[in-house]
């Protein structure tokens, strides 16, 4: 980061922490049965990634509160997957329960930061720029 300022989506604490936990899975994920690999391990992973992917969109879009937020809301959306996922993994004894219950506290983390940019989106907008050329 560049004296603390957010450049980038990827220097958002719920991003970092969201990348880490989809790298966690993706390698707990490979220990999975063969029978799960279009299952469960491409769901979780897919879940998982897809909060970091929706991020990124997210802050894109901040030009725009609505989509801005409607992004936050498919990231929302995608952790709470992922902890739908790390249930099955757990009660299908593929991940033991305290894997199962520490990666589901990352996501909670991750739930309750995104909850609280969607309540209060503003100081994350950007402002929308005067009428200017498109080519200035």
């Amino acid at each position: 980061m560049n004296n603390g300022l957010v450049q980038s989506h990827k220097d958002l604490k719920v991003y970092q922490k969201a990348f880490v936990g989809a790298m966690q899975i993706f390698e707990l994920s490979k220990k999975f049965p063969i029978e799960e690999r279009y299952s469960l391990t491409d769901q979780i992973r897919r879940s998982s990634r897809s909060v970091c992917a929706n991020l990124a969109e997210a802050w894109r879009k901040r030009r725009y509160e609505l989509a801005f937020v409607a992004k936050l809301n498919d990231c929302e959306a995608e952790a709470a997957e992922t902890q739908t996922w790390l249930d099955f993994a757990v009660k299908c004894q593929y991940l033991d329960v305290e894997t199962g219950q520490k990666l589901s506290t990352t996501y909670d983390e991750i739930i309750s930061i995104l909850v609280k940019v969607i309540n209060n989106p503003h100081p994350w907008l950007l402002k929308h720029p005067r009428s200017r050329d498109v080519g200035e």
